[in-house]
């Protein structure tokens, strides 16, 4: 739960604990009251059972809290590739013009914005803080768990301690994020053509075929005796 928190930005284990106990607390006063009014209206349901079904609601309501943390870092590190390659192409033409690692990231971190700048300013700023700047890079890369933000720091890292050419890694790291991104694409639109046909042959061909031979079956049904 921890780690998920991390990767989605931020937040403590207190506050989530809370929200999931206020999701837990509506769905099992949801129930209570829907207990309540059955007994109003003279139908009150066996007591074991009510109070069963109404703890089961409660641990639901607990439970579709922690899945939507996990949806919520799912969208966030979806959002994180599919912003990479732009600035990474941001951060290779500063590199290219002359400044470093560290002024790249910051100036990207100044002017773009979304989930991955934001990452990026959290960097930036545990720099300031006096962390140096491998080990806030490996920070970056551990707590967002994208394999994306892996291979950037990792060519970030060898950039700053061998000094080693930087653009030209960044560029190929952001043509490959594309190609992945275009193929990810391609394949679902495949599933979606599949699905798209399940309304075209259920419903849309019967009844183009109802229309075509209506009026066959009209005219057989005029003449015959």
């Amino acid at each position: 739960m921890r780690r998920r928190l991390d990767q989605l930005g931020g937040g403590t284990a207190e506050e989530f604990r809370i929200s999931q106990l206020s999701w837990g607390g509506l769905a099992l006063g949801a129930v209570l009251a829907l207990g309540v009014l059955r007994t109003a209206v003279g139908a009150a349901p066996p007591p074991l059972l009510f109070l069963a079904f109404a703890l089961a609601a409660g641990a639901a309501g607990a439970l579709a809290r922690d899945r939507a943390l996990s949806r919520a870092v799912a969208r966030r590190q979806a959002a994180i590739v599919a912003e990479f390659p732009p600035v990474a192409d941001l951060i290779a033409l500063s590199v290219t013009a002359g400044e470093g690692p560290l002024g790249s990231l910051q100036r990207v971190a100044t002017i773009c914005r979304g989930e991955l700048a934001e990452e990026f300013r959290r960097t930036v700023s545990d720099t300031r803080s006096g962390t140096p700047l491998v080990p806030a890079l490996e920070a970056l890369a551990d707590r967002s768990g994208v394999s994306v933000l892996r291979r950037f720091v990792d060519g970030l890292v060898v950039a700053v301690e061998r000094g080693t050419p930087l653009a030209d890694v960044l560029r190929a790291q952001a043509a490959d994020v594309r190609e992945a991104s275009r193929h990810a694409l391609i394949e679902t639109a495949a599933r979606k053509e599949v699905v798209m046909m399940i309304p075209v042959v259920f419903l849309v061909l019967p009844t183009a075929v109802v229309f075509a031979m209506f009026p066959g079956f009209y005219g057989l049904s005029l003449s015959a005796p």
